[in-house]
């Protein structure tokens, strides 16, 4: 696989992601699970209906075997039927959470799996942790995403890597 490093990165640091109120009273709609559905997660983002699909299938090859090798996590976020609405996958390396891919059926449904994700990765409090999320878009923006130099990513990136593995065995399941 190839690794990209643009001059600025969109980067989450964990326990900071903002909840407007609107969002908050969102949240309870949603039941928020870890590693249950993770092909289905990764399909849902490889949709080519979608604009800017890039998930060919043997992308989501690679990433379903970077999934059964423990390196991979999904985060699936359901509606109270139980069906799966919103989620997001990426690749977890000591304190560094990749962010890869987000979708949403529902309203809140992607915002709602980023700030479980958020919590998952700031539960223990190791303040060495980051989450990258690619790039910052206005909508990254308004949940907190902050846009860094590639210097700056790349120490925080090197320190991150040091930390101890996140621990998704722990994951918080819940509304």
């Amino acid at each position: 696989m190839g690794w990209w490093c643009p001059r600025w990165r969109g980067v989450l640091v964990p326990g900071r992601v903002h909840v407007s109120r609107s969002l908050r009273r969102s949240l309870p709609r949603f039941t928020v699970t870890v590693d249950e559905s993770f092909r289905e997660v990764v399909a849902a983002c490889a949709d080519p209906a979608r604009e800017g699909a890039w998930i060919s299938d043997a992308v989501a090859e690679v990433y379903g075997e970077l999934h059964e090798l423990g390196w991979a996590h999904s985060v699936e976020v359901r509606d109270d039927a139980g069906m799966l609405v919103g989620g997001l996958y990426g690749v977890a390396v000591g304190g560094l959470f990749a962010g890869e891919s987000m979708f949403h059926h529902a309203t809140d449904a992607s915002k709602a799996a980023l700030v479980h994700l958020d919590r998952l990765v700031a539960a223990d409090g190791d303040e060495r942790r980051i989450i990258d999320v690619q790039w910052r878009t206005t909508h990254l923006g308004t949940l907190g995403i902050e846009e860094i130099h590639r210097r700056e990513y790349l120490a925080r990136l090197s320190v991150a890597l040091q930390a101890p593995a996140i621990d998704f065995g722990a994951h918080l399941t819940g509304r």
